[in-house]
């Protein structure tokens, strides 16, 4: 499931339960370096999206304190450095401390801006520009810079200055009122943090379109991105719907609106499966799995429109199907009928899965007092530069002062020494 980086020439990873050297190709976006400004979760997660795949990445955090990250969610441990949150979303990330309000701090960013090809950030709009680290003053350094700025309603629009979260996002891009059940309040889609996820590969895409621009032309540009933004694009058919119908889609608990059966069925065992029959085929297959193949010609259950007019009986059908059977053996006669069906899986079913494993989804990390921390792997999966994670999330903040400011700006130990009793730095 692990794999651990050995050489540069080859990397040992692990597949089908087998230890093998695969060679150790530089990754697609190995001449590319990032500077994230950014704190908690959405624009870091473009950073880290990036850096997996080969570019350098610089996270800036606070002097002193570090970034927000590394106090939220469940601390790794006293004297750790940060949370476990913090060491998978910082992964291949070089750590250095700045004050962003203090004048010398801007002119090393500034310097730093000079050699970076993408810096992501998710301030309240203004806030840059106010610290002279803006579009304006950033661009007129690095004309090909491509600036991600991720924020809760985006750069313009009246509500550009109104702050937000991802349970924010959820609720004004219209995916928390449609999760849950129509006589419960909305609930949150799996976790709060999903907008935030969402944002971040909205991010990277972005970003890599925005490269692409400017190998061509030389000219950089802002990718602008609200956090609510990529919840209200993946809403399926409800924003068409609505404006050709004017039909409200409503929480209709597990179960989706366009097709039934398409839920979440208990078994005997108390194991939750999922079913999902998008079309007739499929729940012939299904009727074939339960034994009810006289139900065929059922004018209530022949096509998916005479299914959704009878959705209470459709799926109080299959519940009564599956909850006479442990989820082993109904699992196992949906597979063999090639219904689309799974365990509902909790963590430590996706530690146990052996799927999971062969795709290296989980992989493991050393992490220094810790010992190895696993964590999701990097998708999506790539033939010839694949991602990879060099090392977990920076242990301290300001990791990697001397080897930016000092080796690389070339500033003396005794400046970067007086800096930090600034607090600049």
């Amino acid at each position: 499931m692990a794999f651990t980086i050995v050489s540069r020439a080859v990397r040992i990873v692990a597949r089908a339960g087998k230890m093998i050297a695969v060679p150790d190709s530089p990754g697609a976006l190995d001449s590319v370096r990032v500077l994230d400004l950014a704190t908690y979760l959405a624009a870091p997660v473009c950073a880290t999206l990036l850096g997996e795949f080969g570019a350098e990445v610089i996270k800036v955090e606070q002097p002193r304190v570090g970034d927000d990250l590394r106090r939220l969610g469940r601390a790794a441990g006293p004297d750790a450095g940060g949370s476990y949150w913090w060491f998978v979303e910082s992964r291949n990330k070089k750590s250095i401390t700045c004050n962003l309000r203090d004048p010398e701090g801007q002119a090393l960013i500034r310097h730093l801006i000079a050699e970076s090809h993408v810096v992501t950030e998710n301030f309240r709009p203004g806030t840059l520009e106010r610290w002279n680290l803006g579009w304006e003053a950033l661009s007129a350094i690095r004309r090909s810079l491509v600036m991600v700025r991720i924020s809760a309603f985006g750069q313009t629009g009246p509500s550009r200055e109104r702050p937000g979260f991802g349970r924010i996002a959820a609720a004004v891009g219209g995916l928390a009122y449609l999760s849950g059940y129509p006589d419960r309040p909305p609930v949150s889609p799996g976790t709060p943090t999903v907008p935030d996820y969402l944002a971040g590969v909205f991010g990277a895409v972005g970003a890599l379109v925005a490269l692409r621009h400017a190998e061509r032309t030389g000219e950089g540009q802002v990718v602008d991105l609200a956090l609510y933004e990529p919840v209200l694009r993946v809403l399926d058919d409800a924003i068409a719907v609505y404006g050709a119908t004017g039909h409200v889609r409503e929480r209709i608990g597990s179960g989706t609106e366009s097709a039934v059966p398409h839920n979440h069925f208990l078994t005997r065992d108390g194991r939750w499966i999922a079913i999902a029959c998008t079309n007739d085929r499929m729940f012939a297959r299904l009727l074939q799995a339960m034994g009810r193949t006289d139900l065929t010609g059922d004018p209530r259950m022949a096509t998916t429109p005479a299914r959704l007019a009878h959705r209470a009986l459709v799926d109080e059908l299959v519940a009564g199907w599956v909850a006479a059977r442990e989820a082993p053996e109904a699992l196992t006669a949906l597979e063999a009928a090639e219904v689309p069906s799974s365990l509902v899986a909790s963590v430590r079913d996706l530690f146990e899965d052996a799927h999971v494993r062969a795709r290296e989804n989980i992989v493991s990390v050393a992490l220094p007092l810790l010992g190895r921390l696993a964590m999701p792997g990097v998708v999506p999966r790539l033939t010839l530069t694949p991602g990879r994670i060099d090392a977990a999330g920076p242990a301290r903040p300001g990791e990697h002062n001397e080897e930016i400011y000092g080796a690389r700006l070339g500033l003396s130990r005794e400046a970067l020494a007086r800096l930090a009793e600034r607090g600049v730095i």
